[in-house]
């Protein structure tokens, strides 16, 4: 079965081309806001970082201290006390700075996936299933071409589908010609119903009689 993602008239294939061309640059355009999204909104973990760098060197400072004046005879405990409690204040703050970083982190990738995903879903719910059922359509219609099929098919699909200022442009009685098979009628109905798949008519040669 002939594959037709693109229309055989000029203008509407295009215009179908400039559609698509245009789908990835919007694509793009939200990924490319959703990283900056992303990494401005990542910036804002910059101070619980330096929080929890900063925090857990005094911790660790304050540890050590904590041991070294554990060891001082007699008022060793004493000494040690007050320190490891401070060692203790410094390691909670760098704690409270390890979550702030990882609530930053979650919530930049999900304003940058929110960013970059719902326009482009918006836009694909829209645009898929048009070009898939144009995809379809023209396809099975190719192959009816590409098979030789009489025009008259098309020519009575164009009676059913086609509005009725453009059936009056083809005949003033295009049902009755098209059931006396005028060939000229009939051929003009068809590439009507063919234009609107995005195809063009069979040379007049290979039309059967």
């Amino acid at each position: 079965m002939p594959f037709v993602p693109y229309a055989r008239t000029p203008v509407r294939r295009t215009l179908q081309v400039a559609g698509d061309v245009s789908l990835v640059l919007w694509v793009w355009l939200w990924v490319a806001l959703g990283r900056a999204v992303h990494e401005r909104t990542l910036a804002l973990a910059d101070p619980g970082r330096r929080l929890e760098a900063g925090a857990g060197d005094v911790a660790g400072s304050l540890a050590e201290a904590g041991r070294t004046a554990s060891g001082v005879p007699f008022v060793g405990d004493e000494l040690a006390r007050p320190i490891s409690a401070a060692g203790s204040a410094a390691g909670a703050m760098a704690e409270a700075g390890r979550r702030q970083v990882e609530v930053v982190t979650d919530l930049a990738w999900l304003l940058g996936v929110v960013v970059a995903v719902v326009p482009v879903l918006v836009v694909m719910v829209v645009w898929l299933p048009l070009r898939i059922r144009f995809t379809r359509r023209a396809s099975a219609a190719q192959r009816l071409v590409d098979a030789d099929a009489d025009l008259s098919l098309f020519a009575l699909r164009a009676l059913t589908n086609q509005p009725m200022h453009r059936l009056a442009r083809v005949s003033d009685d295009p049902v009755r010609a098209w059931r006396e098979q005028d060939p000229d009628v009939v051929r003009r109905l068809a590439v009507l119903e063919l234009a609107d798949a995005g195809l063009r008519p069979p040379a007049p040669a290979t039309v059967r009689a």
